[in-house]
């Protein structure tokens, strides 16, 4: 080859490699139609249904408003019976007021021995009581089973897991009896001091199961650091038990506030009745009842349990999500 045609060659070489990379064959794979036509538009902007799906979700919610609607209708029903006449409140099972009375509230508020708010104080009493001795005593067991190392721990958590499946009905004897050779009866401490001794089990299994979820590093970290159980307990895992904490708080509350068997059969005087006991006492077997006024006295009571509800529903989803319940 003589060196003018060196160059040629040269030139005819690269013009070759070019064209092969810029246009493959017809058996090598070609860009796709996405990058031919650039980025696919998100389906969230312009993106329309078809309409059997459509139909699909207009059906879901609408079993779900009428599941609602059923569900919170006696809830209504309570709260437009508290504004009518006694003698129309079972006439009229519908939800339309033709005329409110307001002074069934005045009057189911005094329409006892003692005003409506001793009866509200009383139930704070044992509530604040119920909920102090759950918090104290399940936390501290709960810390017992979850980190401590004792002969028969295995069998006294199984004892205590079997005390759930047992109903109140099956123990209220014996516990009315020592709690009368006691002297404890027609006072508040039936009500309260048995939660200081962590009779609650789920309470302790829920911070168990808890506590069980929490790195034991921690533990080991601060023990190095010269802290011992009662510091490690205090120092470490109470500030991490919030969630649960704040979930036997709530269930305590609303599970006490709204007990009534138990408040029975302990308290006999009217001046220590309850909320739910003092309802009760509206109805008389001997005389017409005050359907209005007791109606009224029943949306008073529940404004406590909505108000403790509202307040700790985050806690609560975020205890029950993260105690290891499966």
């Amino acid at each position: 080859m003589t060196t003018e045609a060196a160059p040629h060659a040269t030139l005819h070489r690269v013009t070759a490699d070019a064209t092969a990379h810029q246009e493959p064959s017809a058996g090598a794979p070609g860009p796709s139609r996405a990058t031919a036509r650039g980025p696919r538009r998100p389906r969230g902007s312009g993106y329309a249904p078809t309409p059997r799906q459509r139909a699909k979700s207009v059906l879901k919610h609408a079993i779900l408003i009428a599941t609602a609607v059923v569900m919170i209708y006696p809830l209504l029903w309570m709260i437009v019976s508290s504004f009518r006449p006694s003698d129309d409140v079972f006439r009229a099972p519908g939800l339309w007021l033709t005329q409110a009375h307001p002074e069934n509230y005045a009057n189911g508020w005094n329409a006892l021995t003692s005003p409506f708010a001793t009866y509200l104080l009383n139930s704070t009493i044992v509530v604040l009581g119920a909920v102090v001795g759950n918090l104290v005593s399940c936390s501290m067991a709960a810390y017992a089973f979850a980190r401590l190392d004792f002969r028969g721990k295995k069998w006294m958590f199984a004892a205590m897991l079997v005390t759930i499946m047992l109903p109140i009905h099956v123990v209220i004897v014996p516990q009315y009896i020592l709690f009368s050779q006691l002297g404890w009866i027609n006072t508040f401490a039936p009500l309260i001091v048995p939660k200081f001794l962590a009779t609650d089990a789920f309470f302790t299994f829920l911070m168990v199961q808890f506590i069980r979820g929490i790195p034991r590093e921690l533990d080991e970290a601060a023990r190095i650091d010269g802290a011992g159980h009662p510091r490690i307990f205090l120092r470490v895992i109470l500030p991490l038990m919030t969630p649960a904490l704040a979930t036997t708080t709530i269930f305590t509350f609303i599970w006490t506030w709204s007990d009534f068997f138990s408040q029975l059969i302990y308290l006999t005087s009217p001046d220590v009745f309850t909320v739910p006991v003092a309802l009760r006492a509206f109805v008389d077997a001997q005389s017409s009842t005050d359907w209005g006024a007791m109606f009224a006295m029943s949306v008073v009571s529940l404004l406590p349990v909505f108000i403790a509800f509202l307040i700790g529903q985050k806690f609560l989803v975020k205890g029950i999500a993260t105690t290891g319940i499966k």
